[in-house]
């Protein structure tokens, strides 16, 4: 297994997955945001051990990761000699994460070419559709939320990361941001800090200031009240899988966060790309649940917050049942659901 580091080139545009010189690299999502560096991996070990590690995720650009994943087997197991070899390798990596769809779709998506070079050439077509999705999913998202809470500067409230770094470039969710702010319609952004790994604290934070976007960080467990005192007009989040009813699973958090908007009366939006609506996962109880380390809650950034020898319960994802959600936008249509619209 090979990981080096290296000094990241910021620029005003993220590149969170980038193939360069028979390797992919991945801008260092766990380092985020004090050190800027990359990951560099020529291993299907080493893309494994990267999206496990979170050093890349959201469904999106964990789905390029696992494309590119299959080109670096694909050099090391040529499909048309080593055809065991090279399904092997596929298999591990479509199970390195069990709950974003895109992951094993990607790599399944791959997986059919018959040379090397063809998988290189369905991976960088992967990532071509994951920039085009997200400017689309961004111009239908802010179009739909200026026309549910008015043609005025909205106060949007998300969770979790869904921007550039979780979808290649500017992102699901908070491509749609971007967005409202590009078009001087954001007031402000509320970002949960979205225990325990704090995705939204240091990578949405991160990328709202990279944007020049005004915005505040939130305590997860303060959302409902903020909503329920008028503190956001929408809310929107990104997706780890659609299923076919409409359920949709995201980060651990989405679920409370739709129903304190629920109560609130306060639109609750699901933004992410057609790739991860799922037909063949009926309803959200068909999705399974990754769970974590426990350390992840009893302990932050190698240093132990909790009594030594203390369990935890460590759900990654929740799943938001259709009714809770007011619309579903992909980069190619919007589903109205509480207007008994349906996928």
């Amino acid at each position: 297994m090979t990981i080096t580091r290296t000094v990241l080139v910021v620029s005003n545009q993220l590149h969170t997955v980038i193939w360069r010189d028979g390797a992919v690299e991945f801008i260092d999502q766990t380092r985020l945001p004090h050190d800027e560096v990359m990951v560099r991996c020529d291993t299907v070990d080493a893309v494994i051990d990267a999206i496990r590690r979170l050093v890349v995720r959201g469904a999106p650009a964990i789905g390029v990761a696992g494309a590119y994943g299959v080109a670096i087997a694909a050099q090391a197991h040529d499909p048309s000699n080593d055809r065991k070899g090279f399904a092997r390798e596929v298999d591990r990596l479509r199970k390195a994460r069990p709950t974003a769809v895109n992951l094993a779709r990607m790599v399944d998506r791959t997986a059919q070419a018959a040379t090397a070079d063809e998988a290189l050439t369905i991976a960088h077509a992967i990532r071509e559709e994951e920039l085009r999705a997200s400017v689309a999913m961004g111009e239908l998202g802010a179009d739909l939320l200026l026309e549910l809470c008015g043609d005025k500067p909205l106060r949007v409230m998300t969770i979790c990361n869904t921007g550039g770094l979780a979808a290649v470039e500017r992102g699901t969710a908070l491509a749609v941001v971007q967005t409202l702010h590009e078009r001087g319609k954001l007031a402000e952004a509320l970002a949960l800090e979205t225990r325990p790994l704090l995705q939204g604290g240091r990578l949405t934070a991160w990328e709202l200031q990279r944007m020049g976007a005004p915005f505040r960080v939130v305590v997860d467990s303060a959302a409902s009240f903020l909503l329920a005192q008028g503190y956001a007009d929408v809310i929107v989040t990104g997706a780890d899988r659609v299923a076919a009813n409409g359920d949709t699973a995201n980060k651990i958090g989405t679920f409370a966060l739709a129903l304190g908007a629920q109560y609130a009366a306060v639109p609750f939006v699901v933004v992410a790309p057609e790739s991860t609506v799922d037909p063949a996962t009926l309803s959200g109880d068909d999705i399974h649940i990754e769970e974590r380390d426990a350390a992840e809650v009893t302990s932050f950034a190698g240093v132990q917050v909790g009594p030594r020898g203390t369990d935890a319960v460590n759900p990654a994802f929740d799943v938001t049942p259709v009714h809770l959600i007011e619309a579903l936008v992909t980069d190619r249509r919007v589903v109205r659901f509480r207007r008994g619209e349906t996928l």
